[in-house]
Formats: structure tokens, C-alpha cells, sequence
């Protein structure tokens, strides 16, 4: 893992527990650097390192010991990237070099990420269950299986629960986790080491390969190639590749087309954004994890504010319990509002019935003024429909409130939200549009 890659992993993490304002201003203008037992963290200038030095230290090093298997020294200094490694090159990580007895250093399955702790909903119910069978019969029917969505909706946990799955049916399976990126620089620095021929057999041995975010190698011809043949090996001896991606692979730019082919011959499957309902036993469930007693309304307030993807909700839910424990307070309604205050206003800010009008009428190439029209065709009733069903979803207002948005009674709004819940079941096609759409709005 490069010292970036790292750093953002750390970072992301540390978001739950500070407040955006100061992530934003202390910890993201920080440029990592790594070496094998060393994570030199270059600032831009002197009062960022001391502010980091005395306010967040003991939370990077805590973050960054539950990252990694081993400890790290821990340096913050002015620089740039560039100066630190023409200064020390020796220092600098070499991704291929990070060898294990031979073998190329992978990534380590995350113990919380197992089938068995992931929530499943409507939104991802066909990727648990794909999941599922692969983990029952790997390197059979659905090989590979690619996961595919927007960040933060569990493509990861589900591909770690598969790894996990087939540890435990034969625990002498080579399962190997790696990210793209860590692949494309492992590959590199191979051939650079004269050591191609011994990462060509480090992965084209496994018994299962688990390869997360592989459009990174999409418009880099020569590690496309090198997967290519490896992802050829591996199918021929009827070894389990699993793939997450954050698109259909179809819609890849720069993805060579053989590849994009071999994707076809298994199963690919969408994770999409959960409902209220999923977002809400994901909430009971983390905060069981972490023994804090969270009651449902705190739940549903919690869920109903944060609606983009599982990690903002885990963010929430982390920020929450850190400051009941700090302070020993009770996690009520109004605790959690107070605590998440500056979360749910950007939601707030972010959502506006007037956001959700422009991107239902830009969405579906109609005028604003139909959304309030008396016109009931088809090709109007419908995008409005969808239009009031995603305001009552994503803002606070009330069925008369949005009523008067759109120039309907509250009765019409409450048909429209019914009315829309009920084709997401059975019309994949309006599914498909409010998926699009809730995504635009969220993200």
C-alpha cells in the first residue's frame, strides 16, 4: 500500500471521529511518504505541523495501528513529495519490494467484513446473494464476479465476506486481497526489480483473487495486459476472481475490450444506495458492534438526514458515539441532532426541493413548468411523481409542504410517494430512474 493510499484510508477513518472543518483544513493538505517502517506526513507550512503534531498525533497513530499489522514511525514535517524523495530515495517505498518470503505483499481481509455482518436490502440484495453462491462454489458458474457501484456502498465488504467464506471452507485456499492501484505498482516496480517472473507467480497461483477498484487500470495498457493474462491463467484452472468497479464495466473509457468480454462470461452485479429501512438496520447494527445502546427513532433521524452511502452513515454513527462517551451523555434525539449538527446541514443544504425539481426536469428532458402542470400524460406523470416521492425522501418538508412546491394538494403528493414505492418493486425501469436520480441528489 503506497504511503497515499494509506493516508487516505487514515483519513477517511479519522473524518468519524473530528469535524469536517478541521479534517479539512489540518489533514487533508498533508502528502504522505512512505517507507517500509516509516509514514513521513509533509505539510505545507509550520502551523499545520504544529497543529498536528499537538491535536491529532495519538488519533493518526491509533487510526493507522488498526490499517496495519505492524507499527510505523511516525514523522510531520514541511515538504513537498517531490523534495522528500530526492532527498532520500532509499526511504521510499517500493511497493514490489515489500516481499513476504518471497511473495508479494497483498492486502489483509478485514475481519468485520464478513457475509454474515452485511445488512442486506432491497438495494443490494442481488449482490448478497451472487456473493453467496460464489463463496459456495468458487471457480463455477459466476467467475468472475464484479460488484459494481458508487463508493461507500459495501462492494468491499461483500467481496472481503466472499475471501473470508472460502477461508473458512478450505482453510488452505490461497486467497489473495490486493487493491488495483497496489497491483498496477507492484507490476511496475517487477519489472523494474527484474522480478516479473515471481509476481506473475505470486498471482496466478491463487486459489481465489479478490482485486478491489479495477477501473484504476483502465488507460494503462501494459498492467491491462499483464491482468489479462493472469485473469486467462486463473479461469483456466477454474480459480475464483472477484472485481469491484464503480461503474457497469461496459461504461469503462480505456478498458481494453478483451477485457471488458472476459468480464461478460461471469455475473456482474449493481450495489446501489440502501432505502430508509436498510440505512436504519445498518445504523442498529454497527451500534451493536460497538456497544452502543442506539434506540430505532435515534435511528430513523440519523438515517432519514444521511442517505448517501454506508460509510457516511458509519461516520455519523462513529462521530455519535465518541461524543456520548466523551461527554457520558445518553444518546437521545436531541443529543444526536446537537452532535451531527453540522453533518445534517450539509445534507440539508445539499437537498433542496428546488435541486431535486432542476434534476428530475434536466433528467428527464422536460420543462420545469410541467412538474406543476394539470397535465397527466404519461411522459409528465411520471417524472412528477418520482419527482414529489424523492422530495418527501430527502428533505424534511411535509406532504403539504411539497404539495405546494408542485402545485398539487397533499393527498396527490401522498399517492405520488406510494405510487412510486410500489414501481420500484415491479417496473425495473422506473427503479432504474430513481436509483439515478437519488444518487445525483446525494452524492
Amino acid at each position: 500500500m503506497s504511503g497515499d493510499t494509506l493516508w487516505s484510508d487514515c483519513v477517511l477513518r479519522l473524518e468519524a471521529l473530528l469535524p469536517e472543518a478541521e479534517v479539512n483544513a489540518y489533514l487533508r493538505p498533508l502528502h504522505a511518504v512512505r517507507s517500509p517502517d516509516q509514514l513521513t506526513l509533509l505539510a505545507p507550512n509550520r502551523v499545520v505541523v504544529d497543529r498536528v503534531r499537538r491535536d491529532y498525533l495519538p488519533a493518526i497513530r491509533r487510526t493507522l495501528s488498526e490499517l496495519l499489522p505492524y507499527d510505523l514511525t511516525l514523522n510531520v514535517t514541511v515538504g513537498a513529495p517531490s523534495a522528500v524523495r530526492a532527498a532520500s530515495p532509499e526511504r521510499v517505498e517500493e511497493p514490489a519490494a515489500a516481499a513476504v518470503n518471497g511473495s508479494f505483499a497483498s492486502g489483509r481481509l478485514d475481519p468485520r467484513y464478513t457475509l454474515d455482518a452485511f445488512i442486506e436490502g432491497k438495494s443490494n440484495s442481488q449482490a448478497r446473494a451472487a456473493a453467496e453462491y460464489v463463496a459456495s462454489a468458487p471457480g463455477g458458474q459466476y467467475n468472475p464476479l464484479l460488484i459494481y457501484g458508487e463508493s461507500g456502498l459495501g462492494k468491499t465488504h461483500l467481496m472481503h465476506g466472499v475471501g473470508h467464506s472460502i477461508l473458512r471452507s478450505n482453510p488452505k485456499a490461497r486467497v489473495v486481497y490486493v487493491g488495483a492501484e497496489q497491483w498496477l505498482n507492484q507490476f511496475t516496480s517487477s519489472i523494474r526489480l527484474g522480478r516479473a517472473e515471481e509476481f506473475k507467480n505470486h498471482y496466478r497461483t491463487a486459489d481465489a483473487l479478490l482485486i478491489d477498484d479495477i477501473h484504476f487500470i483502465a488507460g494503462k495498457e501494459r498492467t491491462q495486459e499483464e491482468f489479462f493474462h493472469t485473469f486467462n491463467a486463473l479461469i483456466d484452472g477454474r480459480k475464483q476472481i472477484v472485481l469491484t468497479c464503480d461503474r457497469y464495466p461496459k461504461e469503462l473509457d480505456g478498458l481494453d475490450e478483451r477485457l471488458k468480454t472476459r468480464f461478460a462470461w461471469g455475473l456482474s452485479v449493481p450495489v446501489d444506495s440502501p432505502d430508509l429501512e436498510t440505512r436504519v438496520a445498518i445504523l442498529l447494527s454497527k451500534a451493536e458492534q460497538q456497544g452502543l445502546k442506539l434506540k430505532e427513532d435515534v435511528a430513523f433521524l440519523i438515517a432519514r438526514r444521511v442517505r448517501s452511502n454506508v460509510r457516511e452513515l458509519e461516520g455519523a454513527l462513529n462521530r455519535l458515539a465518541a461524543t456520548a462517551r466523551l461527554s457520558g451523555s445518553q444518546v437521545t434525539p436531541e443529543f444526536a441532532t446537537e452532535s451531527l449538527r453540522d453533518m445534517f446541514a450539509v445534507y440539508d443544504r445539499a437537498v433542496t426541493l428546488d435541486n431535486i425539481k432542476k434534476e428530475v426536469v434536466a433528467y428527464f428532458n422536460i420543462r420545469l413548468n410541467d412538474l406543476s402542470s394539470a397535465r397527466r400524460t404519461r411522459s409528465l406523470a411520471r417524472p412528477r411523481q418520482i419527482a414529489m416521492a424523492l422530495a418527501k425522501e430527502l428533505t424534511q418538508h411535509s406532504y403539504t409542504e411539497i404539495g405546494d412546491a408542485f402545485g398539487k394538494d397533499h393527498t396527490t403528493v401522498l399517492h405520488a410517494h406510494r405510487k412510486v414505492a410500489e414501481l420500484r418493486e415491479s417496473d425495473p425501469r422506473v427503479r432504474e430512474d430513481y436509483s439515478n436520480l437519488l444518487r445525483k441528489l446525494t452524492n
